[in-house]
C-alpha cells in the first residue's frame, strides 16, 4: 500500500470524534453547547460511542469534556452542572475501558470560550486559574490529560500551566491553519511553540482538528522537537468564517466527501512514517476510520498499545 511503513513500532491508537459522533447519533439539532447538550439528555450514548471505538481497535477513550468548561457553560446558565457533567463523561470512559479490559482514559480539555479563536481567550496567567478546577477534578480518574485544539502559543501556555500541576501525564495538541501547517491558527509559527514545550515538558505533542494535508506538514515540524508526538485530523473542508462567529453550531461546517476510511489511512501512514507514535481522528473521523487504521497497522506488523 502507498505509504507503507518499514519500521515496526508501538502505536497508541486514539479514538476518533466524540462530540461530533454524539451529535450525529442523538438525532437532535446541534446547539452552541455541542455534545454537552446530548450528554445531559442522553448520557447512555457516551458509553456507546466509547465502546464502538474500543471495538474498532482504539486503545484510548477520550472523555466528552472538551467543551464542558465553566466559562462555556456559564453562557447558557449551566455552570452549576459542570461537576455532574464531568462525572458522567469520565465515568462513561472509565466504565467502557474497564468493560473491554484494556486501554487508557484521556481527559479532554479544550480551549476557553471558543475553538479556533485564541484572540477571544484570556491571557495565560488568567487561563491558568480558570483551568485549575477541571484539571483537579478530571485528573483523579483519568490516566492522562489531553489538552486539545490549542491555536496560539499563549493559549497553550495557559492550559499547560494548570495541567502540569497534576501528577498525571499531559499531552497537548495544537490546531494549525487549514492550508498552512507551519502556522498555528493565530498565525504564529508552529516552530515557536518549542519554547513553551521546553518550559512545561508535556509527555507528548500532537496536531489535531485541522485538515489532514495541513496536519501532515505540521507533523514534520513537531518531529524536530524531540518529544513523543502524534496527530489526529478532522474531516471538515475547512473552518469557515461562519463558525468563527459568536456561539456557532457545528452544522456551520461542511464535511469532506473525499475522506473515506482508506483515504484517511493514507495520511495516518504518512504521520507514522515521520515518526508519530500516537494517531487517531478528530471531528468527522468515526469508528469505521479507526477500524481500518487498526487493521492496517496490525497487518504491517505494528503493535497497538
Amino acid at each position: 500500500m502507498e505509504g507503507s511503513i518499514l519500521k515496526r513500532q508501538e502505536i497508541t491508537l486514539l479514538d476518533g470524534s466524540i462530540g461530533q459522533e454524539l451529535v450525529k447519533r442523538s438525532g437532535d439539532r446541534p446547539t452552541p453547547l455541542w455534545s454537552t447538550s446530548v450528554m445531559m439528555d442522553k448520557p447512555d450514548l457516551v458509553a456507546e460511542v466509547h465502546g464502538d471505538y474500543f471495538s474498532a481497535g482504539s486503545t484510548v477513550a477520550t472523555t466528552n469534556t472538551y467543551s464542558v468548561l465553566y466559562d462555556r457553560l456559564k453562557t447558557a446558565g449551566l455552570e452549576n452542572d459542570r461537576f455532574k457533567l464531568w462525572d458522567v463523561a469520565i465515568d462513561a470512559a472509565v466504565s467502557s475501558r474497564n468493560r473491554y479490559g484494556y486501554g487508557i482514559v484521556a481527559a479532554s480539555i479544550g480551549p476557553l470560550r471558543a475553538s479556533y479563536r485564541p484572540d477571544n481567550c484570556p491571557p495565560a496567567t488568567e487561563a491558568e486559574g480558570l483551568y485549575e478546577e477541571i484539571v483537579k477534578v478530571l485528573s483523579v480518574k483519568a490516566d492522562l490529560l489531553l489538552i486539545e485544539t490549542m491555536s496560539s502559543i499563549d493559549q497553550a501556555d495557559g492550559a499547560l500551566r494548570a495541567a502540569i500541576k497534576c501528577e498525571k501525564p499531559v499531552w497537548i495538541a495544537f490546531s494549525v491553519d487549514d492550508f498552512d501547517g507551519s502556522k498555528l491558527r493565530s498565525g504564529e509559527s508552529l516552530s515557536k511553540t518549542e519554547s513553551i514545550l521546553r518550559e512545561h515538558k508535556p509527555d507528548a505533542v500532537l496536531i489535531n482538528c485541522s485538515r489532514p494535508e495541513a496536519v501532515t506538514d505540521a507533523v514534520k515540524v513537531i518531529a524536530k522537537f524531540d518529544f513523543r508526538f502524534g496527530a489526529y485530523a478532522n474531516g471538515f473542508t475547512k473552518i469557515n468564517e461562519d463558525f468563527l462567529k459568536e456561539s456557532p453550531t457545528v452544522d456551520a461546517l461542511e464535511r469532506r466527501k473525499d475522506l473515506s476510511p482508506k483515504e484517511y489511512l493514507k495520511f495516518v501512514l504518512q504521520w507514522i512514517n515521520s515518526g508519530a507514535t500516537i494517531v487517531g481522528g478528530c471531528c468527522e473521523v468515526g469508528p469505521e476510520h479507526i477500524k481500518v487504521i487498526a487493521e492496517e497497522l496490525t497487518n504491517l506488523g505494528h503493535k497497538i498499545v
